[in-house]
């Protein structure tokens, strides 16, 4: 059976090129295309697709507010289409918050090798989102005002005095599990540096979301920033991140060098150079994601004798950084998210 999509978007020619790509993939059909909200909503009626890509910016309805009731009335796997702007970002992430799988930008047309890629990314990330964990939608009136990270105060007072650093990698469903992630880690914290697959114009719209809702100091890297308790760092879209010594001690580094399991920024990099540099005093924690980048980097670090953490199955959105990195050996402890925070302060106290 292959994958039936419907493609939302108020572009006729976004709407022919992406029904195009998608119509190349041999496991997939563009089953319509709706030009506004109100259209597609009654073609979801009629037909019933798996997958929804689906434009932020529409006339009518805006994408956010199509996207909310539909989570609400008729959840399903959304890919969001977005524009490569700050303000696209922004909406881009609230979107991931309100229940869509994942998003890719606009195609850009620089060459015939640009959009084969963008082709190859598409179609990718709506064959993850078939096979995605929907999660159940969080209404405003579900969230209690300024909420306290669960931590046990017997922990919050030792692990920024413990010198353990912890690293963090995530792809699909990441932004949000990382979002959860955060929000039970106290304002002392060992410094924290994490990889999120995101293209460039998104992870300072990233940095500067997760600053405003959780305790330490969230920024997006920009090298040789020193490690410090309370500071957790970003890696931006455009470099790889990596934990580096310096004379002043640990900092972070950026690089430009070329894709690894084809991501840059990539958690592999990351942990690698947490195993090589930091070794016993790293905790490594592998979050949801598509693919395995980030698998033989936990080995490494769990081979140095840092502690090691995997996100469970159940709790995944996609089930595949952490599930390859469990295979290999590279988990020491799987938890779900809502323990992690406390399974990883725990690993840093001992």
């Amino acid at each position: 059976m292959k994958i039936r999509v419907l493609v939302v978007d108020d572009s006729a020619l976004m709407r022919g090129l992406l029904t195009e790509m998608i119509n190349s993939a041999p496991d997939m059909e563009v089953v319509g295309a709706a030009p506004d909200a109100p259209t597609a909503r009654e073609m979801i009626k009629v037909l019933n697709p798996d997958v929804l890509t689906l434009d932020v910016q529409m006339p009518k309805m805006d994408g956010l507010e199509f996207l909310e009731r539909l989570m609400r009335l008729r959840p399903m796997p959304v890919v969001m289409v977005s524009a490569y702007t700050q303000a696209g970002s922004d909406t881009t992430l609230k979107a991931l918050e309100l229940g869509a799988i994942d998003f890719i930008g606009k195609p850009r047309a620089d060459s015939a090798k640009t959009m084969e890629i963008y082709a190859e990314e598409l179609v990718e990330k709506i064959r993850a989102a078939k096979g995605a964990r929907l999660r159940r939608q969080v209404m405003k009136s579900e969230i209690a005002p300024a909420v306290v990270p669960s931590v046990s105060t017997s922990l919050a007072g030792r692990p920024a005095s413990s010198g353990k650093i912890i690293f963090v990698g995530a792809s699909t469903g990441g932004t949000e599990a990382i979002k959860e992630f955060l929000l039970g880690i106290p304002a002392d914290c060992p410094p924290i540096m994490i990889v999120q697959h995101m293209p460039e114009s998104f992870t300072g719209s990233f940095a500067r979301r997760l600053d405003s809702l959780c305790q330490p100091t969230v920024i997006e890297a920009k090298g040789n920033e020193k490690l410090e308790p309370g500071k957790v760092f970003i890696a931006p879209g455009h470099s790889h991140l990596q934990v580096k010594r310096s004379a002043s001690g640990l900092v972070t580094e950026l690089l430009a060098t070329p894709p690894v399991n084809r991501h840059r920024p990539s958690v592999d990099v990351l942990f690698d150079s947490a195993a090589a540099v930091v070794g016993r005093q790293a905790v490594g924690v592998i979050l949801t994601g598509m693919g395995k980048d980030g698998a033989q980097g936990l080995m490494r670090m769990r081979q140095a004798g840092a502690r090691t953490l995997g996100q469970d199955e159940a709790s995944c959105v996609v089930y595949g950084m952490p599930r390859e990195a469990f295979l290999v050996g590279a988990v020491e402890e799987q938890c779900p998210l809502d323990e992690m925070a406390r399974r990883t302060l725990l690993a840093v106290s001992r």
